[in-house]
Protein backbone atom coordinates (compact mmCIF):
# COMPACT_ATOMS: atom_id res chain seq x y z
CA UNK A 1 0.00 0.00 0.00
CA UNK A 2 2.83 2.51 0.20
CA UNK A 3 2.96 3.14 -3.49
CA UNK A 4 -1.09 4.58 -2.93
CA UNK A 5 0.03 6.24 0.08
CA UNK A 6 2.79 8.21 -1.49
CA UNK A 7 0.47 9.24 -4.65
CA UNK A 8 -1.54 10.81 -2.07
CA UNK A 9 1.62 12.58 -0.74
CA UNK A 10 2.02 13.87 -3.85
CA UNK A 11 -1.75 14.94 -4.55
CA UNK A 12 -1.46 16.74 -1.12
CA UNK A 13 1.85 18.76 -2.47
CA UNK A 14 -0.13 19.95 -5.71
CA UNK A 15 -3.05 20.84 -3.50
CA UNK A 16 -0.69 23.18 -1.15
CA UNK A 17 0.90 24.93 -4.12
CA UNK A 18 -1.98 25.22 -6.72
CA UNK A 19 -1.20 29.09 -6.21
CA UNK A 20 2.51 28.85 -6.40
CA UNK A 21 5.25 26.67 -8.27
CA UNK A 22 5.06 22.87 -8.75
CA UNK A 23 7.73 20.77 -9.27
CA UNK A 24 7.82 17.86 -11.08
CA UNK A 25 11.19 16.99 -9.54
CA UNK A 26 9.77 17.29 -6.10
CA UNK A 27 6.50 14.74 -7.41
CA UNK A 28 9.08 11.89 -8.12
CA UNK A 29 11.13 12.52 -5.32
CA UNK A 30 7.48 12.11 -2.98
CA UNK A 31 6.85 9.03 -4.90
CA UNK A 32 10.11 8.08 -4.35
CA UNK A 33 10.70 7.61 -8.27
CA UNK A 34 12.16 8.71 -11.35
CA UNK A 35 9.97 11.57 -13.17
CA UNK A 36 9.15 9.61 -16.64
CA UNK A 37 8.08 6.63 -14.04
CA UNK A 38 6.43 8.87 -12.20
CA UNK A 39 4.26 10.78 -15.37
CA UNK A 40 3.86 7.51 -16.81
CA UNK A 41 2.03 5.71 -13.69
CA UNK A 42 -0.07 9.39 -12.52
CA UNK A 43 -1.71 9.27 -16.34
CA UNK A 44 -2.26 5.43 -16.61
CA UNK A 45 -3.78 5.50 -13.09
CA UNK A 46 -5.88 8.94 -13.14
CA UNK A 47 -6.29 9.08 -17.08
CA UNK A 48 -4.83 12.71 -16.97
CA UNK A 49 -1.11 14.27 -17.46
CA UNK A 50 0.66 15.55 -14.24
CA UNK A 51 0.31 18.96 -15.68
CA UNK A 52 -3.80 18.37 -16.98
CA UNK A 53 -4.81 17.92 -13.78
CA UNK A 54 -2.63 20.76 -12.05
CA UNK A 55 -4.06 22.88 -14.83
CA UNK A 56 -8.26 21.81 -13.99
CA UNK A 57 -7.29 21.98 -10.24
CA UNK A 58 -6.38 25.81 -10.80
CA UNK A 59 -9.06 26.78 -13.04
CA UNK A 60 -11.51 24.88 -10.58
CA UNK A 61 -10.64 27.25 -7.75
CA UNK A 62 -10.53 29.74 -10.24
CA UNK A 63 -13.92 29.90 -10.87
CA UNK A 64 -15.14 29.71 -7.30
CA UNK A 65 -13.20 32.58 -6.32
CA UNK A 66 -14.45 34.62 -9.32
CA UNK A 67 -17.61 34.27 -7.75
CA UNK A 68 -16.75 37.00 -5.61
CA UNK A 69 -17.60 40.39 -6.84
CA UNK A 70 -14.46 41.63 -5.21
CA UNK A 71 -12.02 39.20 -6.61
CA UNK A 72 -10.63 40.64 -10.16
CA UNK A 73 -9.68 38.70 -13.43
CA UNK A 74 -5.95 39.43 -13.32
CA UNK A 75 -5.88 38.94 -9.87
CA UNK A 76 -7.45 35.54 -10.22
CA UNK A 77 -5.26 34.92 -13.24
CA UNK A 78 -1.57 35.64 -11.88
CA UNK A 79 -2.47 33.85 -8.69
CA UNK A 80 -2.92 30.52 -10.39
CA UNK A 81 0.13 31.06 -12.76
CA UNK A 82 -1.06 32.72 -15.63
CA UNK A 83 1.22 35.53 -16.66
CA UNK A 84 -1.76 37.64 -19.15
CA UNK A 85 -5.62 37.90 -18.39
CA UNK A 86 -5.80 36.90 -22.15
CA UNK A 87 -3.98 33.30 -21.28
CA UNK A 88 -5.97 32.95 -18.68
CA UNK A 89 -9.23 33.69 -20.09
CA UNK A 90 -8.53 31.32 -23.13
CA UNK A 91 -7.38 28.56 -20.45
CA UNK A 92 -10.80 29.12 -18.55
CA UNK A 93 -13.01 29.57 -21.78
CA UNK A 94 -11.33 25.75 -22.98
CA UNK A 95 -12.55 24.59 -19.80
CA UNK A 96 -15.51 25.61 -18.44
CA UNK A 97 -17.19 27.20 -21.40
CA UNK A 98 -18.23 30.93 -20.82
CA UNK A 99 -15.26 33.75 -20.31
CA UNK A 100 -14.02 34.32 -16.44
CA UNK A 101 -16.32 37.51 -16.48
CA UNK A 102 -19.22 35.49 -16.93
CA UNK A 103 -19.05 33.66 -13.67
CA UNK A 104 -20.93 36.26 -11.23
CA UNK A 105 -23.58 36.08 -13.89
CA UNK A 106 -26.80 34.45 -12.50
CA UNK A 107 -27.28 30.49 -13.61
CA UNK A 108 -23.92 30.25 -15.05
CA UNK A 109 -22.93 26.46 -15.17
CA UNK A 110 -19.43 26.13 -14.58
CA UNK A 111 -17.16 22.90 -14.34
CA UNK A 112 -16.09 21.24 -11.13
CA UNK A 113 -12.99 18.90 -11.53
CA UNK A 114 -12.48 17.77 -7.98
CA UNK A 115 -9.47 16.58 -6.20
CA UNK A 116 -8.27 13.15 -6.20
CA UNK A 117 -6.93 10.13 -4.10
CA UNK A 118 -5.48 6.85 -4.67
CA UNK A 119 -7.10 4.02 -2.90
CA UNK A 120 -7.78 -0.18 -3.64
CA UNK A 121 -11.32 -0.41 -4.64
CA UNK A 122 -13.02 -3.70 -4.06
CA UNK A 123 -15.67 -3.58 -7.11
CA UNK A 124 -16.26 -7.52 -7.80
CA UNK A 125 -13.74 -7.48 -10.02
CA UNK A 126 -12.19 -10.86 -11.08
CA UNK A 127 -8.44 -11.72 -10.13
CA UNK A 128 -5.63 -10.11 -12.26
CA UNK A 129 -4.10 -13.46 -13.78
CA UNK A 130 -0.52 -13.24 -13.95
CA UNK A 131 2.62 -14.97 -14.53
CA UNK A 132 6.18 -14.55 -13.61
CA UNK A 133 9.17 -15.40 -16.06
CA UNK A 134 12.82 -15.03 -15.96
CA UNK A 135 14.51 -14.33 -19.17
CA UNK A 136 17.57 -14.20 -20.21
CA UNK A 137 18.60 -11.06 -22.53
CA UNK A 138 17.72 -11.42 -26.16
CA UNK A 139 17.79 -9.22 -29.30
CA UNK A 140 15.25 -7.06 -31.23
CA UNK A 141 15.27 -5.25 -34.20
CA UNK A 142 12.94 -2.45 -35.27
CA UNK A 143 12.70 0.79 -35.89
CA UNK A 144 12.45 4.15 -32.97
CA UNK A 145 12.04 7.18 -31.77
CA UNK A 146 13.03 9.32 -28.93
CA UNK A 147 10.09 10.49 -27.30
CA UNK A 148 10.23 13.46 -24.34
CA UNK A 149 7.64 12.51 -21.24
CA UNK A 150 7.25 16.50 -20.21
CA UNK A 151 3.40 17.38 -21.15
CA UNK A 152 2.46 13.87 -22.12
CA UNK A 153 4.06 14.01 -25.43
CA UNK A 154 4.88 10.35 -25.08
CA UNK A 155 0.69 9.73 -25.03
CA UNK A 156 -0.08 11.52 -28.41
CA UNK A 157 3.64 10.37 -30.46
CA UNK A 158 3.23 6.78 -29.73
CA UNK A 159 0.12 6.17 -31.74
CA UNK A 160 0.97 8.46 -34.56
CA UNK A 161 4.30 6.48 -34.78
CA UNK A 162 2.46 3.00 -34.37
CA UNK A 163 0.69 4.57 -37.41
CA UNK A 164 2.84 5.18 -39.23
CA UNK A 165 4.88 1.92 -39.22
CA UNK A 166 1.71 0.17 -39.99
CA UNK A 167 0.49 2.43 -42.84
CA UNK A 168 3.88 2.44 -44.66
CA UNK A 169 4.43 -1.29 -44.59
CA UNK A 170 7.06 -0.89 -41.54
CA UNK A 171 5.62 -3.22 -39.46
CA UNK A 172 5.63 -5.88 -42.22
CA UNK A 173 8.90 -5.68 -43.28
CA UNK A 174 10.18 -5.89 -39.70
CA UNK A 175 8.58 -9.53 -39.18
CA UNK A 176 9.89 -10.60 -42.53
CA UNK A 177 13.79 -9.63 -41.73
CA UNK A 178 12.73 -10.97 -37.83
CA UNK A 179 10.86 -14.44 -39.10
CA UNK A 180 8.12 -13.44 -36.28
CA UNK A 181 5.10 -12.55 -36.62
CA UNK A 182 4.63 -11.13 -32.89
CA UNK A 183 5.16 -7.44 -32.47
CA UNK A 184 7.01 -5.52 -29.73
CA UNK A 185 6.41 -2.32 -28.46
CA UNK A 186 8.68 -1.03 -25.97
CA UNK A 187 9.61 1.51 -23.47
CA UNK A 188 13.30 1.35 -23.38
CA UNK A 189 16.91 3.67 -22.93
CA UNK A 190 14.99 5.98 -20.00
CA UNK A 191 17.11 9.39 -20.10
CA UNK A 192 15.77 10.49 -16.51
CA UNK A 193 17.48 13.70 -16.47
CA UNK A 194 16.63 14.94 -20.07
CA UNK A 195 12.97 13.23 -19.39
CA UNK A 196 13.43 11.35 -22.79
CA UNK A 197 13.34 8.13 -23.96
CA UNK A 198 13.25 5.07 -26.63
CA UNK A 199 10.18 3.88 -28.19
CA UNK A 200 11.02 1.00 -29.85
CA UNK A 201 8.21 -1.21 -32.45
CA UNK A 202 9.74 -3.99 -33.52
CA UNK A 203 10.49 -7.94 -33.04
CA UNK A 204 12.08 -10.82 -31.33
CA UNK A 205 14.88 -12.19 -33.34
CA UNK A 206 18.47 -13.93 -33.19
CA UNK A 207 19.98 -12.49 -36.39
CA UNK A 208 21.03 -9.11 -37.14
CA UNK A 209 19.09 -6.87 -39.41
CA UNK A 210 21.04 -5.06 -42.30
CA UNK A 211 18.07 -2.82 -42.65
CA UNK A 212 16.37 -2.00 -38.98
CA UNK A 213 18.41 -1.45 -36.08
CA UNK A 214 19.13 -3.89 -33.07
CA UNK A 215 18.91 -3.54 -29.76
CA UNK A 216 19.30 -5.87 -26.62
CA UNK A 217 16.68 -6.26 -23.89
CA UNK A 218 18.79 -7.60 -20.51
CA UNK A 219 17.80 -10.12 -18.44
CA UNK A 220 15.40 -9.61 -16.11
CA UNK A 221 11.87 -11.40 -13.97
CA UNK A 222 9.12 -10.03 -15.58
CA UNK A 223 5.49 -9.99 -14.59
CA UNK A 224 3.42 -10.81 -17.55
CA UNK A 225 -0.38 -9.84 -17.66
CA UNK A 226 -2.73 -11.14 -20.37
CA UNK A 227 -5.21 -8.18 -22.18
CA UNK A 228 -8.35 -9.53 -24.33
CA UNK A 229 -10.56 -7.75 -26.15
CA UNK A 230 -10.30 -4.77 -28.81
CA UNK A 231 -7.12 -2.01 -28.87
CA UNK A 232 -6.43 0.37 -27.33
CA UNK A 233 -9.35 -0.07 -24.67
CA UNK A 234 -8.75 -3.38 -22.96
CA UNK A 235 -4.58 -3.06 -22.57
CA UNK A 236 -5.03 0.15 -21.12
CA UNK A 237 -7.88 -1.38 -18.80
CA UNK A 238 -4.87 -3.83 -18.14
CA UNK A 239 -2.27 -1.23 -17.47
CA UNK A 240 -4.22 0.88 -15.10
CA UNK A 241 -4.95 -1.83 -13.02
CA UNK A 242 -1.79 -3.29 -12.60
CA UNK A 243 -0.39 0.12 -11.04
CA UNK A 244 -4.04 0.96 -8.98
CA UNK A 245 -4.00 -2.82 -7.89
CA UNK A 246 -1.30 -5.12 -8.45
CA UNK A 247 1.41 -3.19 -7.90
CA UNK A 248 -0.03 -1.90 -4.15
CA UNK A 249 -1.23 -5.50 -3.30
CA UNK A 250 2.16 -6.96 -4.06
CA UNK A 251 5.92 -6.61 -2.59
CA UNK A 252 6.92 -5.84 -6.23
CA UNK A 253 7.92 -2.38 -7.98
CA UNK A 254 9.28 -1.36 -11.12
CA UNK A 255 12.70 -2.68 -11.93
CA UNK A 256 13.13 0.14 -14.10
CA UNK A 257 14.12 -1.81 -17.15
CA UNK A 258 12.56 -1.74 -20.01
CA UNK A 259 8.91 -2.46 -20.20
CA UNK A 260 7.07 -4.07 -23.54
CA UNK A 261 3.39 -5.06 -25.07
CA UNK A 262 4.07 -7.79 -27.33
CA UNK A 263 1.43 -7.74 -29.73
CA UNK A 264 0.50 -11.53 -31.59
CA UNK A 265 -0.73 -11.61 -35.27
CA UNK A 266 -5.13 -11.05 -35.33
CA UNK A 267 -7.08 -8.66 -35.62
CA UNK A 268 -7.00 -5.79 -33.21
CA UNK A 269 -10.01 -4.68 -32.76
CA UNK A 270 -11.68 -8.71 -32.31
CA UNK A 271 -13.64 -9.12 -29.06
CA UNK A 272 -10.99 -11.80 -28.23
CA UNK A 273 -7.78 -10.53 -29.29
CA UNK A 274 -5.36 -11.13 -26.60
CA UNK A 275 -1.94 -9.74 -26.26
CA UNK A 276 0.24 -9.11 -23.18
CA UNK A 277 1.90 -6.78 -21.26
CA UNK A 278 5.56 -7.56 -19.64
CA UNK A 279 6.94 -5.55 -16.86
CA UNK A 280 10.22 -6.07 -14.99
CA UNK A 281 10.02 -6.65 -11.59
CA UNK A 282 11.84 -6.82 -8.14
CA UNK A 283 11.34 -7.37 -4.80
CA UNK A 284 10.96 -4.00 -2.60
Amino acid sequence: MEILQRMNDCINYIEENLQGEIELDQLAGIALSSKFHFQRMFHIVTGFTVADYIRRRRLTLAAQELMNPDVKVIDAALRYGYETPESFSKAFRKTHGVSPSAVRGSGTSLKAFPRISFQIQLKGEKEMDYKIVKRESFNVIGKGIKIKTSHGENNTVIPKFWNEVNQNGTSDKICSEAGNEEMLGICMEFDHPSEEFTYFIGAESTKESGIFDSKEIPAATWAVFTSVGPMPHAIQQVWQRIYSEWFPSTGCEHAGGPEFELYPSGNVMDDEYQCEVWIPIRKK
